[in-house]
């Protein structure tokens, strides 16, 4: 009888490790999880600021208001123009649209879900004010050449690094290389406190914006200190988390490519290079290409009855 392949072995989520648990022992002993402020929340804002080489870290309670922030750091006014790929996460849009502004959409490069340059390039008018960038699903945005194009043009770019934390590109931390990075620590992120978000900048006077904004008499978009907790430890294994994802996923990329199905991750190949290492949060495959989606809806279907999380994208 044919063993079950090893990668078919989906853990639970999120992983429960003794780290975990030790903070939480400390946070009912010591009383801090029920704090309005306090250690945890300090301590992870100081370990995130290391980890990313920035100057500020603001932490928040989404990754989607993390992007609503950056756009009011800049800050954006009604009419203003951002430009972003017609592929995205649907808040990224909605956000664009809650602060006054007009979503000016481009293509992405083909099989990759990463915007065009050349299109951004493009489209950019008087009136654009800001470019949001998102390494997706395993792909990571050639950011030096987009940052050329914005400086060039006076326009911001917010990098929205909420699938990839601890990638590299050209050895830097994605979320490092925009004007502003943004990160969310959602329930089924790399890094996860159920909910949560964070603001990465070197720029004072965005981080103040952000801070003055924010500030209602008290926080207004707050992340708890028993959130910030729990995230401190798994920041400390996020590399060797990702290493260990990224092994995994290259067996996934050998079992489907024998069906036909191919990675679509731009720089899957250079993966373990010094200099470049995706994070793969949510991992991108093409099945060839038919007139219609019935083949790309019954594979999903059929993994997904076999307990693996295969969606057809946004």
């Amino acid at each position: 009888m044919t063993e079950p392949s090893s990668i078919l072995s989906i853990p639970s989520w999120p992983l429960i490790e003794d780290a975990t648990r030790d903070v939480f022992a400390r946070m009912m002993e010591d009383g801090s999880w029920g704090r309005y402020h306090g250690p945890h929340c300090e301590a992870l804002v100081a370990a995130l600021c290391e980890y990313h080489g920035v100057e500020h870290t603001i932490l928040c309670s989404s990754g989607t208001c993390a992007i609503e922030l950056a756009l009011r750091s800049i800050p954006v006014v009604a009419g203003d123009e951002v430009i972003l790929a017609a592929y995205d996460f649907k808040a990224n849009f909605v956000n664009v649209l809650t602060t006054g502004c007009t979503p000016v959409l481009v293509d992405t490069v083909a099989d990759y879900p990463i915007p065009d340059p050349d299109q951004i390039a493009e489209a950019i008018t008087d009136r654009t004010r800001a470019i949001i960038v998102s390494h997706l699903h395993g792909n990571l945005v050639l950011m030096r050449g987009i940052c050329r194009i914005a400086a060039d043009r006076g326009v911001v770019v917010i990098e929205d690094a909420c699938q990839a934390p601890g990638a590299l590109l050209d050895g830097r931390r994605a979320g490092t290389f925009g004007n502003v990075g943004v990160l969310s620590f959602g329930g089924s992120k790399l890094l996860t406190s159920g909910r949560g978000g964070a603001v990465l900048t070197s720029d004072a006077q965005m981080a103040q914006r952000i801070r003055l904004y924010t500030q209602r008499g008290n926080e207004a978009y707050p992340l708890s200190e028993m959130q910030a907790a729990v995230l401190r430890p798994q920041l400390l294994n996020l590399n060797a988390r990702n290493a260990s994802r990224h092994l995994r996923l290259r067996e996934l990329v050998k079992a489907l490519a024998n069906g036909g199905i191919r990675a679509a991750m731009n720089l899957q190949d250079e993966a373990e290079s010094v200099d470049n290492q995706p994070a793969f949060y949510k991992s991108a495959f093409l099945l060839p290409q038919t007139e219609n989606d019935i083949r790309r809806k019954a594979f999903c279907e059929s993994a997904r009855r076999s307990g693996i999380p295969v969606d057809p994208g946004f």
